[in-house]
């Protein structure tokens, strides 16, 4: 670092004398008033020793006006020296001053415009990744390093939700198990509506309490309200009920998760064992999970019950478009009118353009989803104001109308909203 800082200043400098030596110049070559003036003051002695002379009669009248004039042209050519030279002069007086600024703003501004614009966390010691490759995996020694060195950096950066997953999951990996639900309840405060953030921090408790009951299975639920078909909150639910006995409760669990499924899933097997086991200590007869054809109806429901596809930007509106601006996707009947979404996401600009799916988990209204209609028009709307409601100067796109179910959209937001 201290060699870096030396090459920084070596440059300086060098730029300082080159931007220096043009002014050092122009403020030697500054001619003194003080000649002019004393130049003037000879010129009116002069004078008056030529109205003296005419009216002694030395000089007659046209002798008289032609010295004059000679003295008033010499006049008129010293008095555009003078001018010159006072300019000058100010020029020095303001080199002066420009040279003062010159030393102290270019080191300021070079330092400044590093620290916008450059990267002076180069100059910090990083994240220690020698040898970390599929090669040459890291030891334990360079993991553990790496993890402290996270958690250093999220001391610097609270509002980091993806690093404090990050260092969560690597805590558990260290089995760092404490560590690992404090930094869950971090992520969890960032992101309160992540289902999956939510479900991992409710599995961690669990952990450490030795139960899914109380503050871990309340957690799982409100994952649930969020993504019904979470498949790692369904299956915590699940033994969450069948923990307290609940085997039916437990069954209803398990079963949807053999409903979002395909059949060659290498879950299956072990979800449909678990159900067994239950049905058998709740008394009830020794059957498949759910007759072949009820699962491939529920499979087909969940299928229809979505739509997805592609949105992005036209490319002529790209300018008036922020990252920051929020950008609604949503779905709606074909003859909509006044009614609600059936769908809607909420993203943002930067991730333009993306891939979406819209399904009945993200209804606004009960009963009024995408798999209790045949076709829908998907929409997407940019809002400057981050408001639902359309407004004058937001930028929107639609599809023509589809079937639920239907997958590879694209939409492009290219129109105005009048």
């Amino acid at each position: 670092m201290i060699t870096f800082w030396l090459i920084v200043g070596l440059l300086i400098a060098v730029t300082l004398v080159v931007l220096l030596l043009p002014l050092l110049r122009r403020g030697n070559s500054a001619i003194s008033t003080t000649h002019s003036e004393v130049n003037l003051s000879v010129y009116r002695d002069q004078l008056r020793e030529l109205d003296a002379d005419l009216a002694s009669g030395v000089l007659n009248e046209v002798q008289y006006q032609n010295a004059r004039s000679d003295l008033e042209s010499r006049v008129l050519e010293d008095s555009g020296t003078a001018e010159i030279a006072t300019a000058s002069a100010t020029d020095s007086r303001w080199g002066i001053a420009s040279i003062a600024a010159l030393v102290i703003s270019v080191p300021l501004l070079a330092i400044s415009l590093y620290f916008m614009l450059g990267t002076p966390a180069g100059l910090k010691p990083q994240i220690p990744t020698a040898a970390v490759d599929e090669a040459h995996p890291a030891t334990p020694e360079q993991f553990e390093s790496m993890v402290t060195w996270l958690a250093e950096r999220l001391k610097a950066e609270p509002d980091n939700a993806d690093g404090w997953v990050m260092l969560a999951r690597s805590y558990t990996a260290l089995k760092r198990y404490q560590d690992a639900s404090a930094a869950y309840s971090h992520a969890v405060a960032l992101q309160p509506s992540n289902a999956s953030v939510l479900t991992d921090h409710a599995d961690m408790l669990a952990m450490l309490k030795q139960t899914l009951q109380g503050e871990p299975e309340k957690i799982i639920q409100q994952a649930l309200k969020i993504d019904p078909d979470n498949l790692k909150a369904l299956s915590l639910a699940g033994s969450a009920a069948f923990e307290r006995k609940d085997y039916q409760d437990a069954i209803k669990w398990w079963q949807k998760i053999l409903n979002l499924l395909p059949p060659d899933s290498p879950v299956v097997a072990a979800i449909s064992d678990s159900i067994k086991e239950a049905r058998g200590l709740a008394g009830l007869p020794s059957a498949a999970a759910a007759p072949a054809g009820d699962r491939a109806a529920a499979q087909s429901k969940v299928a229809n019950g979505s739509v997805s596809g592609t949105i992005r930007l036209d490319p002529a509106f790209k300018a008036r478009v922020a990252d920051t601006d929020t950008v609604f996707i949503f779905a709606r009947v074909v003859e909509g009118g006044r009614k609600p979404p059936l769908a809607v996401i909420r993203k943002t600009a930067k991730e333009l353009p993306f891939n979406f799916t819209l399904d009945d988990s993200m209804s606004m209204a009960p009963g009024f989803n995408i798999s209790s209609v045949t076709s829908v028009i998907v929409g997407a709307r940019i809002s400057k104001s981050g408001n639902a409601t359309p407004s004058s100067k937001d930028l929107e796109g639609f599809s023509k109308p589809v079937k639920t179910g239907q997958k590879d959209i694209v939409i492009t937001i290219d129109s105005e909203v009048k």
